[in-house]
């Protein structure tokens, strides 16, 4: 199994709608191109959020070669989305596991 883990900041004024973005629009856009099965969605405890939280949302997928579809044929887009609503009012990095 694949893990794809994404980490966001977001700022203390924006948080609220974007978790509201993300619950209602974001996860389920992801889930729709039928290339994760499922998502945890997590907050990040003991962190300085002084500037805002910090969550963690972990996409479950079969094989890496799905992973790798998503990355050419639907990232870009939703990506751009999420800067188009939120623009600097957060800061995210990726990173892809492997279940051993």
């Amino acid at each position: 199994m694949i893990i794809y883990n994404v980490t966001v900041k977001v700022a203390t004024d924006t948080h609220l709608r974007w978790l509201k973005w993300m619950r209602e629009e974001y996860i389920p856009s992801m889930l729709q191109t039928g290339l994760f099965h499922d998502y945890r969605m997590c907050r990040l405890l003991e962190q300085d959020d002084s500037e805002g939280p910090t969550y963690t949302i972990q996409y479950f997928s079969d094989s890496l070669e799905n992973y790798n579809t998503f990355l050419s044929e639907h990232a870009e887009a939703l990506r751009q989305r999420a800067y188009d609503l939120f623009g600097d009012r957060f800061i995210a990095f990726n990173t892809v596991m492997q279940v051993v």
